[in-house]
């Protein structure tokens, strides 16, 4: 007999499954993460911070990198524009293996052409 309220889980019994594969994924590739670019040069930005808000200030073919944490994604090219959101093409050189991906604006930050030289 099955007991009442069981599947009240929204993500049933995927979860564990999920949670346990994600982590793995997370950990292995952690271990095994390189990437030509020095990513801890780049300022992390919280995407309520003032540079972090400002409409219209990217443009594609623009090169960024997602603020909050430069070394999760890497560094993109912005590929196109739709209001709020952007597709930015990673290339897989973050810690997440990305290589394109739409993400909103204001987690977004240019990377000034003087700044690449560092990186």
């Amino acid at each position: 007999m099955a007991r009442s309220g069981a599947n009240l889980d929204p993500q049933g019994p995927y979860r564990n499954a999920v949670s346990t594969s994600l982590r793995y994924a997370m950990s292995d590739q952690s271990n095994d993460f390189s990437t030509p670019y020095q990513l801890d040069r780049l300022p992390e930005v919280p995407a309520f911070h003032r540079d972090a808000r400002r409409d219209g200030r990217l443009s594609e073919g623009q090169l960024v990198y997602y603020g909050p944490q430069p070394s999760y994604y890497g560094i993109g090219e912005v590929k196109r524009i739709n209001g709020s959101d952007i597709a930015v093409d990673f290339r897989g050189t973050g810690l997440f293996n990305v290589h394109e991906e739409i993400i909103e604006q204001r987690y977004l930050i240019g990377i000034p052409p003087e700044k690449m030289d560092e990186l």
